[in-house]
């Protein structure tokens, strides 16, 4: 048996291993070598490097000198701005560290949560932040409804959220069909001028395109994904771009998904039950596929800043390649990067920081075998990702 004195000294020593494993890894100092980089606002590198120190890119070039340096030689292989999704469904729980690992793996390495609750928000972005779990880089946001709200309600809720330091709103849903009412309305109006005071940004889910030109009318510049229900006109993409108001993808909603819930060639909605019929209020079985991907070109071509999102709550990988193959319809490989670079990154209120390889900016990079301009399938092959200069993912030695 343990003396208690004794006993007492081991507690303590394993308390202190424990709290030191649990702290983030520092940031290396690191040169990215023989890559071909995608700098993510057009300009390619065939064959470059890329300086990391502390934590952020301070040169991309193609001879870049790496004496000192921890060297990676990625050669055959793409360096491009760590992947961002703006509007993921997330929350702290059982299986974070499995599902904040995939999310890595995939790619990604900041996340915008779709919703609230906010508190387990920031308790999961928490956990990766203080190294008790890996994970991407996670904004909380916070849910405020409109039905069953009074403006002042709203207001409140708006602060409380400001309170807590959570910067977003979750999606706040307005009726698509026939159009959101005078209520909502009046709720939203009233969140988008308490938020403008709390230094919150409020983003609304308008899947409609009755709904979206009222949410640009109450003064909205951030909506979740583009429109499902209808086809929206080159007259409101061009509102939408005029306001200054930006809007995320989700062109992956309507079509079927294979070999993500099941492996037996049945197509699937995006919540493993069957297509068409499950689609969330289904617009005559289907139609939404062609909606959303078409609607993201219009606002596109007029000037409006689309960037992207999944909307996913399932395998990242699987999401990732079913968003990119949609948006492989409607545009070409350099815009696909610019929508999920540059775009995204605007979106999320981070485009001084993320979305662009470039001295200055936290050094968030995904390195891909192969060459993405060829196709967005080598997006899906990620070989390592660094966050904030640190490798959280490697697989160059498997």
């Amino acid at each position: 048996m343990l003396h208690k004195r004794t006993g007492r000294v081991i507690g303590l020593a394993m308390l202190v291993v424990t709290m030191l494993s649990a702290r983030p890894l520092p940031a290396q100092d690191i040169a990215i070598a023989n890559a071909r980089i995608v700098i993510g606002n057009g300009t390619v590198i065939n064959s470059g490097t890329i300086v990391v120190r502390g934590g952020k890119i301070v040169a991309v070039a193609p001879g870049a000198a790496t004496q000192g340096l921890k060297t990676i030689d990625a050669k055959g292989m793409t360096a491009m701005p760590g992947f961002i999704d703006a509007h993921r469904h997330i929350n702290t729980g059982p299986n974070e560290k499995t599902q904040m690992q995939a999310l890595l793996e995939a790619g990604y390495t900041t996340i915008l949560s779709g919703g609230g609750p906010a508190d387990g928000n920031i308790t999961l972005r928490d956990h990766i932040e203080k190294g008790v779990i890996n994970g991407p880089r996670i904004i909380p946001s916070g849910r405020i409804a409109l039905r069953g709200n009074t403006p002042e309600m709203a207001r409140a809720e708006v602060r409380k959220l400001a309170d807590m330091g959570v910067k977003f709103t979750g999606e706040i849903a307005l009726t698509p069909v026939p159009g959101p009412s005078d209520q909502e309305l009046e709720v939203l109006r009233a969140v988008v001028d308490e938020a403008k005071k709390a230094g919150v940004f409020v983003q609304v889910h308008s899947v409609s395109s009755p709904a979206l030109v009222a949410g640009i009318d109450a003064g909205v510049k951030l909506f979740v994904h583009l429109p499902n229900k209808n086809f929206v006109s080159r007259e409101e993409g061009k509102k939408l771009a005029d306001a200054g108001a930006k809007i995320l993808t989700t062109t992956g909603f309507g079509p079927p998904v294979f070999g993500v819930f099941a492996d037996d060639n049945k197509p699937r909605f995006r919540d493993g039950k069957p297509w068409p019929e499950s689609i969330v209020d289904g617009v005559r079985l289907g139609e939404e596929a062609g909606y959303a991907m078409v609607n993201a070109r219009t606002v596109w071509d007029q000037g409006g800043i689309v960037g992207y999102c999944t909307d996913t709550t399932y395998d990242p990988l699987a999401g990732l390649n079913q968003e990119l193959k949609v948006l492989n319809v409607m545009f070409s490989m350099q815009d696909i990067i610019r929508l999920m670079g540059p775009n995204t990154a605007s979106y999320i209120q981070m485009g001084d920081q993320l979305g662009t390889l470039e001295p200055g900016k936290i050094a968030d990079i995904t390195i891909v075998e192969g060459n993405p301009l060829d196709g967005y399938w080598n997006m899906l092959r990620t070989k390592m990702v660094l966050k904030g200069g640190v490798i959280v993912v490697d697989k160059t030695k498997r």
